[in-house]
Parts: structure tokens; C-alpha cells; sequence
């Protein structure tokens, strides 16, 4: 293969083998700010939460479903449809990270309209520039517990 200039295929090894190497790295900084965010979640801390996304976040119904776009969208819903129930607590049975892309497969404990309960869910988050920007998530069961 001919390539321009003073390119040449080592050249583009290095070049490849150099991103692969700055991968790890965003990918931790990704991890860490969804961890972050499940911490606060957790804690019913929407301060922290939402110190967590950024200014232009949105949230998703999966495929593309707007449900809430902007911080203060996302802040007024779990402020005050989520963070008000005391047995809401997510606990992450399966979490992939690839880049600044962080996948969640969540149990959730939460109070129903029957009665406490549990739900899935997988939150696909998208991490940019140390922030949250995007997160789809798909709805699995739910379930109510047993007496």
C-alpha cells in the first residue's frame, strides 16, 4: 500500500496502537462518572446526581424516545418522582464499558402502585468531557414483592 507523504504503515501502527492505549483511560473516566451517578442515585443525593450530567443532558426511552432534555428536566423528575420514594435503590447486576460508553443492567427496588416492588432496566449511558450527555434506557419488568 502506497501512502502520502512520509506515512508509512509503522507510522499508522503507532498511531492505532496509541488510541487503543487512550481508551482505558476514558473508559475509567466513563466508569467512574456512572459510578458517581448510581452513588447519588443510591443516596437519594439529587445534588451529586446531578452533578453527574451534563447542562444539555437527555434521557431516552430506548430506541430513540424523548423523555427529558436538560439538566432541569432531569433534575425536577427524580427530585421529585424517584428521590421521594425512601426503598428506591439500583443495584447493578452486569455493567460494560467500551470508550466513554457505560451499559448497566440494573435491579431496582422501588415502591409500586400495588406495593413495594422490584424492576429491571439497562441504562446505556454516554460519558463526554467528565459529564453524562446521554442515557437510553430500557424498561424490563416489574415485579411486586412477596409478603
Amino acid at each position: 500500500m502506497k501512502l502520502p507523504g512520509r506515512m508509512t504503515m509503522m507510522t499508522l501502527a503507532f498511531a492505532f496502537a496509541g488510541a487503543a492505549y487512550a481508551a482505558p483511560s476514558m473508559a475509567a473516566d466513563a466508569q467512574t462518572v456512572v459510578q458517581q451517578q448510581l452513588d447519588a442515585y443510591n443516596a437519594h443525593d439529587i445534588g451529586a446526581f446531578m452533578a453527574t450530567y451534563a447542562p444539555h443532558a437527555e434521557v431516552l426511552e430506548f430506541p430513540a424516545k424523548p423523555l427529558m432534555k436538560g439538566a432541569a428536566q432531569i433534575q425536577e423528575f427524580y427530585a421529585t418522582k424517584r428521590f421521594n420514594d425512601p426503598r428506591l435503590h439500583a443495584t447493578v447486576v452486569k455493567r460494560i464499558v467500551m470508550g466513554n460508553v457505560v451499559i448497566d443492567y440494573e435491579q431496582i427496588a422501588n415502591t409500586q402502585p400495588g406495593g413495594p416492588g422490584r424492576m429491571e432496566a439497562i441504562a446505556i449511558y454516554e460519558v463526554n468531557e467528565g459529564k453524562i450527555s446521554k442515557v437510553t434506557l430500557i424498561r424490563g419488568s416489574s415485579t411486586l414483592d412477596k409478603p
